[in-house]
C-alpha cells in the first residue's frame, strides 16, 4: 500500500549548528561564496563542476561531485539566495540537500547559524546515501565544517 511504502522511506532530516567568528559578515559570504575556499571547509569534499561565473551567486548553478558513502556522486546545485543576509542553495542528486547559512553582524564579527536538510530519494541508494550523510552530519561534521569556514572566513 502506499502508507507501507511511505513508511520505509526516511523522513527528510535537518541538522543546525552556530558559530560566532571574528570575521566580518562580508567576509563570512565570500568565502561561502568562493567554490575554491568552500572545498577546504564543506562537511563533505566535493568538486564544483560547470559553474556559471567565478563565485556562488542568486541564481547560479553548477554540477558538483565529490565521495558520499564511498561511493563517487554527482548533484545539481542551485543558488537561491547569496547576500549579505546569507547563502541558501540546493543540491539534488540520488541524495538532496537544502542548505542554509545565516549571517548576522555581532559585535567583534559574525554570528553564523548553519541548517543542512538531508532529503533522502527514492531508491535504496538514494536512502543509503541519505542515511551515511545522517551518520556524518550527527558525529559532527557540521560542526567542524562551520570552524573550518570561521577560520578561513578570518584570514580571507
Amino acid at each position: 500500500t502506499r502508507e507501507a511504502a511511505a513508511a520505509r522511506v526516511p523522513a527528510m532530516r535537518t541538522w543546525t549548528a552556530t558559530t560566532t567568528t571574528a570575521a566580518r559578515p562580508e567576509a563570512v559570504l565570500d568565502v561561502l561564496t568562493d567554490p575554491e575556499a568552500a572545498a577546504r571547509w564543506a562537511p563533505l569534499p566535493f568538486d564544483v563542476e560547470d559553474l556559471d561565473g567565478r563565485r556562488l551567486a542568486t541564481g547560479s548553478r553548477a554540477r558538483i561531485s565529490g565521495s558520499l558513502a564511498g561511493r563517487r556522486v554527482g548533484f545539481e546545485l542551485e543558488v537561491h539566495e547569496a547576500s549579505g543576509d546569507g547563502l541558501l542553495l540546493a543540491a539534488n542528486g540520488p541524495v538532496g540537500f537544502d542548505v542554509d547559512y545565516r549571517l548576522a553582524a555581532v559585535e567583534g564579527g559574525s554570528e553564523v547559524r548553519a541548517s543542512v536538510s538531508v532529503r533522502p530519494s527514492g531508491g535504496i541508494v538514494g536512502r543509503l546515501l541519505a542515511e551515511a550523510t545522517n551518520a556524518l552530519l550527527s558525529a559532527g561534521a557540521l560542526e567542524a565544517a562551520l570552524s573550518r569556514m570561521s577560520r578561513e572566513a578570518v584570514a580571507y
